[in-house]
């Protein structure tokens, strides 16, 4: 597929630089499959959007992964942490400006350890992650309150970026769910822009995800499975192929792709040439999800991390 596809003009306006007020103010566009039909909604209002779906969440926790160091020399560096590699503090992480950066450096409770090219390095971290939150680059305003980019229902802690179709959840509405929850720690690849000319050229570097059996019983045993997250559809596909409740995944879901397990997605409104945008066209249609973008852009949804959902049936 020519990631062309993946194109489409966004108002910058239409970027959401903060969360509303509270979480479920956000708006929803529902798209129903069987009819075509399109209906703009609150997220408050989803348990009445929904039939006998089964909801499945992330419960995923970022970690304040932006750290923001310096060299002996006095000069600054900036080093986000993506993956954490094992439990004595070894981290993958991304390292900028990398050059004359050097293994053994120590910046601050950071130490260098081996370079893995295009700004990753392996680097040791003492004591707990006492960063920033690690906001995407396109949102600008400074975060009042740091628990706004994380779900109110995330309790492992490992992400490098949030699952932001969960942050529009209130304790009362999932009170109302009752969702079963799944485990992917999300990393930047997921985020990636797509470079290559086609989707088949692009590769994912992988995630780690884990499910315990009693929830993948409520999972194998629904009649319908809302996935909450292109993060969830991820975990559930991969599950529901390989039988292994925990490892890593390097399933990438695009056009063309059968779906086992996933039978609606709840999701945000994703970037240009991502990956998540492909997932979302896969599910529901490359030329469907054109024109639910068309609408949203003309009925000034908010976008991205912060922004409006969508919920395809």
């Amino acid at each position: 597929m020519d990631t062309s596809s993946l194109d489409y003009e966004l108002p910058p306006d239409l970027i959401a630089q903060v969360p509303v007020e509270p979480r479920d103010a956000s708006r929803l566009l529902v798209y129903r499959m069987a009819s075509g039909a399109i209906e703009h909604r609150m997220f408050r209002e989803l348990p009445d959007v929904l039939g006998s779906e089964l909801a499945v969440v992330n419960d995923t926790r970022v970690v304040p992964a932006r750290l923001r160091l310096r060299r002996e020399s006095g000069g600054a560096v900036e080093v986000l942490l993506v993956e954490r590699v094992s439990e004595n503090g070894t981290w993958e992480a991304l390292v900028r400006p990398t050059r004359r950066l050097r293994p053994g450096d120590e910046l601050g409770p950071v130490r260098l350890r081996e370079p893995r090219g295009s700004g990753r390095w392996l680097v040791e971290v003492r004591g707990a992650p006492g960063g920033e939150m690690p906001l995407p680059p396109y949102i600008h305003e400074p975060l009042a309150d740091p628990t706004r980019y994380q779900t109110v229902f995330g309790e492992v802690e490992g992400s490098a970026a949030a699952p932001t179709a969960g942050l529009h959840f209130t304790p009362e509405l999932l009170d109302a769910l009752d969702p079963v929850r799944v485990t992917l720690h999300v990393g930047l690849d997921t985020f990636r822009p797509v470079t290559a000319e086609t989707l088949e050229e692009h590769e994912l570097h992988g995630e780690r995800y884990s499910v315990d059996a009693a929830s993948w019983e409520r999972i194998a045993a629904a009649e319908r499975v809302l996935a909450v997250g292109t993060t969830t559809v991820r975990v559930l596909e991969t599950v529901v192929r390989t039988g292994e409740l925990a490892g890593r995944t390097t399933l990438f879901v695009t056009p063309g792709f059968v779906f086992r397990r996933v039978d609606a997605v709840l999701t945000n409104f994703h970037l240009p040439r991502s990956t998540l945008l492909a997932l979302v066209m896969a599910f529901a249609g490359v030329d469907v999800v054109r024109e639910i973008y068309r609408v949203a852009i003309a009925e000034r949804y908010r976008f991205y991390s912060f922004g409006d959902a969508m919920v395809v049936l």
